[in-house]
């Protein structure tokens, strides 16, 4: 039985994610600020761990709890993240630094306690959920991915690092996927354009990701479960996996379309 941690596990992914692993026969430990949406999980097996990746106290108190109850942990989904829009001229160097602090700086320091245990194991998955963002980029939304494209290439050079300890790292590479994430990230927009010169156009992006996030066309969170699944039951997953509604199509058009052409493209679908 293979001992699973998770963080964001209190809603959207990462929990669809331990409620599946769960059910799976997986030990899970699924780590979040706030535990209590997590209660309805315990009775699968599921253990709450409350911690902040951005608290380095949190984070190895977390970790000590996991080791002294499983005594390993095999794999690791750093799956805390948020959303946080705005023209770059808008958003404060704070706000720039903790998203940053949660999407980066945390899941490395959350990979760089667990990575000893692996090695020493000689044996381990790091799965980081990045996004298709992390392929490509939009107007009003430079900060957010920024992150991505930092995670995916600290992921490519973590994985060529510790292959040799028999460690896997694996991308997630999610596109439109239903959860509270665009209602956040939206919210941050709005709030950093009001009474600039980007108002009018946050407010019609605001406008047309809310209508897609909340359409059938968006892929439901346990399509992300079953790939994360599938990855730790893979002997030899792949590097990316790009999943989820408009993923695919849109990291490929950016792959052949001239960057000026994007540049006139993405606008009017963000």
């Amino acid at each position: 039985m293979k001992t699973v941690l998770i963080t964001g596990a209190s809603s959207g992914m990462g929990y669809q994610t331990a409620k599946l692993l769960a059910k799976s026969g997986f030990q899970v430990f699924g780590a979040a600020r706030n535990i209590t949406p997590m209660d309805s999980l315990k009775d699968l097996g599921v253990t709450p761990i409350k911690m902040d990746v951005t608290s380095q106290a949190s984070m190895q108190v977390g970790v000590n709890q996991i080791i002294q109850k499983a005594g390993k942990i095999d794999v690791l989904i750093n799956g805390a993240g948020y959303g946080s829009f705005g023209a770059i001229e808008n958003v404060s160097i704070e706000e720039a630094k903790r998203q940053f602090d949660v999407n980066v700086f945390g899941l490395v320091a959350l990979t760089k306690l667990v990575l000893p245990l692996m090695e020493k194991q000689h044996s381990g998955e790091i799965i980081n959920i990045s996004s298709m963002a992390g392929r490509f980029s939009s107007p009003l939304a430079g900060w957010y991915f920024a992150s991505k494209h930092t995670v995916e290439t600290l992921s490519d050079s973590l994985r060529m690092e510790v292959k040799r300890f028999g460690i896997k790292v694996v991308l997630i590479e999610p596109g439109v996927v239903k959860s509270n994430w665009s209602k956040i990230a939206m919210k941050k927009l709005v709030d950093s354009s009001m009474g600039t010169k980007y108002e009018q156009a946050a407010k019609e992006m605001e406008k047309k990701n809310n209508q897609l996030y909340a359409s059938k066309l968006a892929s439901q969170p346990a399509l992300i479960a079953k790939t994360i699944k599938k990855t730790i039951e893979d002997k030899h997953p792949r590097p990316r996996y790009l999943i989820g509604f408009g993923a695919k199509p849109t990291i490929f058009f950016n792959a052949i379309l001239p960057t000026r052409l994007m540049d006139l493209i993405v606008p009017k679908f963000m």
